[in-house]
Order: C-alpha cells, then sequence, then structure tokens
C-alpha cells in the first residue's frame, strides 16, 4: 500500500515536543539512516565524507546531524536495525535494486555533461546502507552509548512489537506500515524541521470503523511492499469493500480475484518475527572525545562537518540533566 494511500486512512495529528518529553521512542534504523544518509550525499561534497581509499561514510555525518533532535527533546531513541529480508519482499528488493541501477546509469550521464544539481539529485537514489555504513552506524551508536538491537526480519514489525508491549512509548518511522504491524502510536518527521506528526491505530480504526485485520485487509487490496494491489481499488473503495464483505477474502471472491500468497502476507503484518530478547538502559552516557575521534580521525570526516553536532549533543546532555544521561 502506498504511502499517500495510507496516509488517507491514518489518524495523525501535530504532536508539541512538550508533550512527549521523557519518552522512549522505537526508531526504524534504516528509515531514519536513510533519510540523513540521502540528504547527506545530496547537499555534501563527497570528499568530505570519503575516505583516502574511496570509502565513503556519509553516514557518519547523518548520525551526528539526527542524533540531536532526541536528546534535545528529552527522548530517548532505541534503534531497531533490519535482519534478514523475507522472501515475499524479493520482488520489491529486486525493484529498488533496479531504479538504483538506472539512477546510477543517469548519474554517470550528468556527470559526464557537468550537470552538478542533477547529479546530486540522482546521487542520492543510488545510496545504499553498505556493510561498512552498517558497521560504523553501530560503532558511532556504542561510543554514544545509544541503544539499538537487530531485529530477526523487518525493523519496523520490531519496533511495532516494542511499542505494543510498552518497551517504546512511540515507534519512530517516515513510513505509513507501521500501522500494518500494529504500531499503536509512531513519530513522523523526527528528520524534519519542527515538531513531529503522530500517528495512531486505533483512531484510524475508529474513524473508518475497521478493525485492526480488516485495516490490513483494505492495505493488502490496494497494494503493499509484499503484493500487488487489485486495479481500480483505492483506500476509499477498499474499506467499502471490506466493510461490505468482512474481509479480504470476501471481497476477493466477490470480485472474483486473486492475490498470490495472501495468507503468508497477512500473517506477516499480524505474526511477523520478532525478539524480545533485549535489554533497555535509558541512562545514556556518551563519550564524545572518543565518539568524535572516531568520526574525524579514524574515517578522516571533515571536522567542521560535524562540529556543531556534537556541540549539540554535549549541550543536550547538559540541558537535559546530568542525572538522566550520567
Amino acid at each position: 500500500m502506498g504511502n499517500s494511500d495510507l496516509r488517507s486512512l491514518a489518524a495523525l495529528s501535530e504532536c508539541p515536543f512538550a508533550d512527549i518529553e521523557g519518552s522512549t521512542v522505537a526508531v526504524d534504523a534504516h528509515n531514519w539512516l536513510y533519510r540523513y544518509l540521502t540528504t547527506t550525499v545530496k547537499w555534501t561534497d563527497d570528499a568530505i565524507y570519503t575516505t583516502a581509499d574511496g570509502t565513503e561514510v556519509a553516514n557518519l555525518i547523518g548520525v551526528v546531524q539526527g542524533l540531536p533532535k532526541f536528546f534535545e527533546h528529552d527522548l530517548t531513541p532505541i534503534f531497531v536495525f533490519d535482519g534478514g529480508v523475507t522472501d515475499l519482499k524479493d520482488d520489491e528488493v529486486e525493484k529498488r535494486r533496479k531504479q538504483r541501477e538506472q539512477a546510477e546509469e543517469r548519474l554517470a550521464e550528468a556527470e559526464e555533461a557537468g550537470d552538478q544539481l542533477e547529479a546530486a539529485r540522482l546521487s542520492a537514489r543510488t545510496v545504499r546502507l553498505t556493510e561498512t555504513i552498517q558497521e560504523t552506524t553501530r560503532n558511532i551508536f556504542d561510543l554514544l552509548d545509544v541503544p539499538y538491537i537487530d531485529a530477526p526480519a523487518e525493523g519496523e514489525a520490531q519496533a511495532a512489537y516494542m511499542n505494543r508491549v510498552g518497551d517504546a512509548d512511540f515507534v519512530g518511522s517516515e513510513d505509513y506500515d507501521t500501522l500494518l504491524f500494529g504500531a499503536p502510536r509512531t513519530l513522523r518527521g523526527l528528520t524534519s524541521k519542527g515538531h513531529p506528526e503522530l500517528m495512531e491505530l486505533q483512531p484510524t480504526l475508529a474513524d473508518h470503523g475497521l478493525t485492526y485485520e480488516q485495516l490490513v485487509d483494505v492495505a493488502l487490496l490496494c497494494g503493499t511492499d509484499f503484493n500487488d494491489g487489485i486495479n481500480g481499488i483505492g483506500p476509499k473503495t477498499g474499506v467499502k469493500l471490506v466493510t461490505e464483505h468482512g474481509d479480504l477474502f470476501g471481497v476477493l471472491e466477490a470480485r472474483d480475484a486473486h492475490i498470490e500468497f495472501a495468507d503468508r502476507i497477512r500473517e506477516l503484518f499480524f505474526d511477523p518475527p520478532v525478539t524480545d530478547d533485549y535489554e533497555i538502559d535509558a541512562a545514556i552516557n556518551p563519550d564524545l572525545d572518543a565518539a568524535q575521534t572516531y568520526v574525524t580521525d579514524r574515517w578522516e570526516v571533515d571536522a567542521d562537518e560535524v562540529e556543531r553536532g556534537f556541540e549539540r549533543i554535549e549541550s543536550s546532555v547538559v540541558q537535559t540533566g546530568l542525572d538522566r544521561w550520567r
């Protein structure tokens, strides 16, 4: 189901930071990191985040610039990294790979033509979360004492689970699919300026007279990362049909339609692979000197590019209160 489809159904409201101070947020790490990574690549000279041997670590700039937003508002992030990708998502992964390859071809053409603006735009589309990016992100989190866990499969499914069982007050993600994984409360816009946007599951269901299971059924009719939708069915029509026929299979029978692996996809949303094998410690004690050395000396990132981010982290530790963070 496309983001625009789910957004048209979701119960959304502005959420002032003052209302959520002291909360924990289970952050979809890949989603959060990708946002900062693409922004950094798009607007920063690649020489600033590329080592002498050609390794790119734009993620370190993104992490240092993105973390202060949590600390300055007394929020504890728990970053949740994706584990293995379900085979049902193979088509989506392949689609994204092809899109990236096409962008890489167009990027080479733009660079050859000297079109710097177009090259910058396309560079952001070719970003991949490489093994180095994954490793260095975890390492900088360790030095800054920021908690993170590895999900068995989808990071947003694990984050939604943590929200449901009360181990996190919110999920942090730009994706609307957290609704389909049953997250009660999701904060969107944590990578943007201004206050975040609160997306709530129960008000969403109440607004449309749906059960959670029926919301997932509407999503399958419209299309998700795991399946194509039924031609001609959008969110409003999907709600109407599911309400009329009771569930996905009632709609499919009435329309003589078929969704491949429908049972497995529904089960993936209803009961995804998650773990409760984790510990959460909100007492963050960052080693700023070691973190700065790691970023600027070990990975040769221009110190000027991360100086302000580290200053904001240090300042927010003091302002939030040493008893909480140390």
